[in-house]
């Protein structure tokens, strides 16, 4: 298997192509990417047969941006026998996966393929059978061990494959799956709840998302991303010239600020968290985004970076590559990371922990 398959957001399979080339690139595999128009995956086939699996080893999956899911993957199965689905999909995986954790019968996220949904759902449970018998998968589920990927692009054909345990998307298709609020007031609030679950290890939330913080919302209203920091308890400043939800205000947890966000400066120095979600040019996002870090205004920062509709991988790695230069000038240890997020369109969403700053003498609080 020599093949790495990666999953993302139907129209931007050349952003994540041209991400995967750079990224193996820059640790010596060198291949080439295969790409369809609105597909929603890519395929980076590596010229070497080993570094498909040195790949997805290598390259933490937590620092791309455009892919959903990364597993390696073999030669595409072709006209399966509606009969016996099965034994060709156990041949290929026998001698390749042993003892594997979970098995994951996909589809890309397409209106076309989410046709196969309900035929993988029914393939599920005799494949997992068949699989166990074979000793591919354990007989329990396991998040230690690799994942087994089936991955079914049209009746009949399917890539196989397997992801690493600690180096993959934990959702199924590499997405979370968020109900949406009935009391919400805006459908984007999904954005930073997902932005909650990629970003923030579950393990931490009670810490890092505690009740009684203060956070600020740049580009607040209606309230989307307000909602979600209202409902974990913290206080906050809505700042947006539009009007909030009444619901929202009504908790007593919202101050609204009728101010531009990019003139807004935070009444205290304990703000814990920054978010924003402005229809602004990315570059003048992230130099606001950058002002606040530098200056200690917040702790950590969740926003979103507006995509041209040419060149957006040069974009955002231009805005991110900017941001940490700027950090780094001021001695300003930071965690950045960006996903376009299933919720997000013609986005993507940045995150960003400040871990201590340069002013001598002093660091800041971890």
């Amino acid at each position: 298997m020599n093949k790495v398959l990666l999953y993302c957001r139907p129209g931007f399979e050349k952003e994540c192509a041209a991400e995967i080339t750079a990224k193996a690139a820059e640790r010596e595999i060198y291949g080439f990417a295969r790409v369809k128009e609105n597909a929603g995956y890519v395929l980076f086939e590596c010229y070497q047969h080993e570094e498909a699996d040195k790949l997805v080893r290598q390259l933490p999956f937590r620092e791309l941006i455009f892919a959903r899911q990364m597993l390696v993957v073999g030669e595409l199965l072709r006209d399966l026998p509606p009969e016996d689905r099965i034994t060709p999909i156990v041949g290929m995986l026998t001698g390749v996966v042993e003892k594997g954790g979970e098995l994951r019968v996909e589809v890309p996220d397409t209106n076309e393929a989410k046709e196969l949904t309900k035929f993988c759902r029914k393939l599920t449970v005799p494949l997992r059978a068949s699989l166990r018998a074979s000793q591919i998968l354990l007989n329990y589920e396991s998040t230690k061990r690799p994942v087994v990927h089936v991955f079914f692009i049209a009746p009949g054909t399917c890539y196989v494959g397997y992801s690493c345990a600690d180096n993959n998307s934990p959702f199924y298709m590499g997405i979370p799956r968020l109900k949406f609020p009935a009391d919400a007031p805006s459908r984007s609030t999904l954005k930073l709840e997902e932005a909650f679950h990629v970003f923030i290890p579950a393990d931490e939330w009670e810490e890092r998302l505690a009740g009684g913080m203060q956070a600020v919302d740049l580009g607040a209203c209606p309230g989307g991303w307000t909602y979600q920091l209202v409902k974990r308890s913290m206080m906050v400043y809505a700042v947006d010239n539009g009007p909030m939800a009444p619901s929202l205000m009504e908790t007593g947890q919202v101050t609204h600020c009728r101010e531009d966000g990019f003139k807004f400066r935070p009444p205290h120095t304990n703000i814990s968290w920054l978010v924003c979600d402005m229809v602004e040019k990315p570059v003048r996002v992230a130099s606001l985004m950058t002002e606040w870090l530098v200056n200690g205004w917040c702790r950590e920062a969740i926003f979103n970076l507006k995509l041209p509709m040419k060149k957006r991988y040069e974009e955002v790695t231009q805005n991110l590559a900017m941001i940490d230069e700027k950090l780094r000038e001021q001695g300003i240890n930071a965690q950045i990371q960006a996903r376009q997020l299933y919720h997000d369109r013609e986005e993507v969403t940045v995150h960003i922990r400040r871990i201590w700053g340069a002013v001598p003498g002093r660091r800041d609080e971890r």
